[in-house]
């Protein structure tokens, strides 16, 4: 299946299925336009951009060193701190500098080689600069109240503009009933029931009623998870450097994590976002 048109479908009808939900719950789906535009501006920060390009970038590299690079943002959200001047712990710098070095080793060698592994690698690098960027100003935008008022209009904003973008590439012409297969169907539609409407909103959900500590903590834990799924069921293999890059990566985070959940306490974590990448924060 062409990657941004299924990508597109897949969170528009994700969105529509929580907006059916919600309607049937009789919560209000109406905001004012400043919210809904910030809610916009956020999903296709960290959709379209984001998973998005994580989508187009597995038809390149592997999907567990797409893992490994999306596994960085958390370092990547703490080097925005930085720029912006924000108070960051010491030992938090210097976790995201380790952290980030352990990124170059995974990306370096296939990104110096060339080719399409380095136009994926670029590709993924740039989905999850998308997606800590995202995270990073979604704490200073106007959102929804509800958080998963404001996950329909991110979904269904970022869904859009995915499949404008598909079909402004010409993707609409791979799209045919006997290109997809019913395995590429029933993966499609698992992504959009688990990966969009139960896991992106449980997210959402999560971050308003769980130390932000302990929601964090899929940060670390979804590489390893990838490199196991990757190497059981497709074969992927890695070299010393990408294994060793991957190891201080999640070292990396774990570090980030328990050194700015000691330094502060929940709540304030919460509005402060210290460490991960939320869909949003208050």
């Amino acid at each position: 299946m062409p990657p941004l048109l299924s990508a597109g479908l897949r969170f528009t009808v994700a969105g529509l299925l929580l907006g059916s939900i919600l309607a049937l719950r009789r919560t209000p789906l109406r905001v004012p336009w400043r919210e809904a535009r910030a809610a916009l501006i956020i999903g296709v920060m960290l959709l379209a951009c984001g998973v998005g390009a994580v989508t187009l970038a597995e038809t390149r590299i592997d999907s567990s060193v797409a893992a490994m690079i999306a596994g960085s943002v958390p370092l990547q959200v703490i080097l925005w701190r930085i720029l912006a001047r924000e108070h960051v712990a010491t030992t938090t710098k210097v976790a995201a500098v380790v952290g980030i070095g352990g990124l170059a080793l995974i990306i370096g060698p296939s990104g110096i080689s060339g080719g399409s592994a380095a136009t994926g690698l670029a590709i993924m690098l740039c989905g999850s600069i998308a997606w800590s960027t995202g995270s990073f100003i979604s704490r200073r935008m106007p959102l929804p109240q509800d958080p998963f008022v404001a996950t329909v209009y991110e979904m269904i904003g970022a869904g859009l503009v995915l499949v404008v973008a598909a079909l402004a590439v010409g993707e609409g012409g791979d799209l045919s009933k006997g290109a997809i297969s019913a395995a590429s169907f029933a993966a499609w539609a698992y992504l959009a029931i688990f990966g969009s409407l139960v896991a992106f909103t449980a997210y959402a959900w999560l971050l308003h009623h769980a130390p932000i500590s302990q929601v964090v903590t899929h940060q670390y834990v979804n590489p390893v998870v990838a490199i196991i799924l990757g190497s059981v069921f497709l074969s992927e293999s890695h070299d010393l450097a990408t294994v060793v890059g991957a190891l201080i990566v999640i070292a990396a985070v774990f570090a980030t994590i328990r050194s700015e959940s000691r330094r502060m306490p929940e709540p304030a974590m919460l509005g402060a976002d210290a460490a991960a990448p939320p869909i949003r924060a208050r």
